[in-house]
């Protein structure tokens, strides 16, 4: 049975709408065109821009503002309120549900390198010393929760039912619990420190890199499908401004390219970025 934490997803909710107006008082304030304010998750994600994108824009006369969060709820609403002219953090699949969720305005505009979901231990250095009992964390949105189970199913840990939706696979859907193992789902941000506590957790890749954690310290990693990777979300009016244009134009360089291949090993490149390789052979 999965533990969850409503109460403390609702009291992100309630600090979100806290800390819009502030957010957009700031922003507002005097909005040049040539200013960006970017949104995107604590650690590997914030580096991602500060590092691989910001220069390139900068470049190009743009001044670029980085805004780090540490959940995955204030974002699509500070992005769709406007205190945002884009955001970093998501992949397709929580991006739909979220805005369709909170009839959101905001929309994906181009995919980005991403560090895969995957399992670690603290206490085990294999996935065989799993026991009846064994305690595996894992996030509590339902996106991210759904990658875990499915992986779970793989591994013969758990059984899903037969002909589920695999992006929708809830606790509903577990048919057998053939290990006999607790499940525990946590808020995304607190699954490294459950390595602690837990037997086994599932860990997104930002968090994993910004906990210290390596992508190769990995027990087992998921192959990423094309729902997971992550991406620049817009407001939908945005989409196709001058601004936007030059963020697509931005992460398509052989610069960003460059980034990607001397500092993103173990993340998984983006479409156009293996087309771009292919190219240069």
């Amino acid at each position: 049975m999965i533990t969850t934490r409503s109460t403390v997803r609702r009291r992100l909710f309630g600090l979100s709408l806290a800390l819009l107006p502030l957010m957009l008082s700031q922003s507002a304030a005097a909005k040049d065109p040539r200013e960006l304010v970017i949104g995107t998750s604590v650690g590997p994600y914030a580096d991602q821009v500060k590092l691989g994108i910001k220069p390139i824009l900068e470049k190009q006369g743009y001044k670029v503002k980085v805004v780090e969060f540490s959940d995955y709820i204030q974002p699509n609403f500070a992005l769709a309120e406007g205190a945002l002219d884009i955001n970093i953090f998501q992949h397709i699949v929580y991006l739909r549900q979220f805005a369709s969720e909170h009839k959101l305005a905001i929309t994906d505009l181009i995919t980005i390198p991403t560090a895969p979901i995957a399992i670690y231990s603290k206490k085990h250095k294999s996935l065989n010393e799993v026991r009846e009992g064994s305690v595996i964390a894992m996030p509590n949105d339902p996106t991210n929760q759904a990658r875990a189970l499915v992986l779970l199913d793989q591994l013969g840990w758990i059984q899903l039912r037969a002909k589920i939706d695999p992006l929708r696979a809830s606790e509903k859907d577990i048919a057998a619990n053939l290990k006999k193992v607790k499940l525990v789902a946590l808020e995304a941000a607190q699954l490294p420190r459950s390595l602690q506590d837990c037997d086994f957790s599932f860990v997104n890749g930002n968090f994993a890199l910004a906990s210290g954690l390596k992508l190769t310290d990995a027990l087992i990693t998921e192959k990423i499908s094309p729902n997971y990777i992550n991406l620049v979300a817009v407001r939908s009016a945005d989409k196709d401004k001058q601004f936007a244009r030059d963020i697509v134009a931005a992460y398509r360089s052989k610069a960003f390219l460059d980034y990607t291949n001397q500092y993103l090993q173990g993340y998984a490149k983006t479409e156009y970025q293996l087309a771009q390789g292919s190219s240069t052979r």
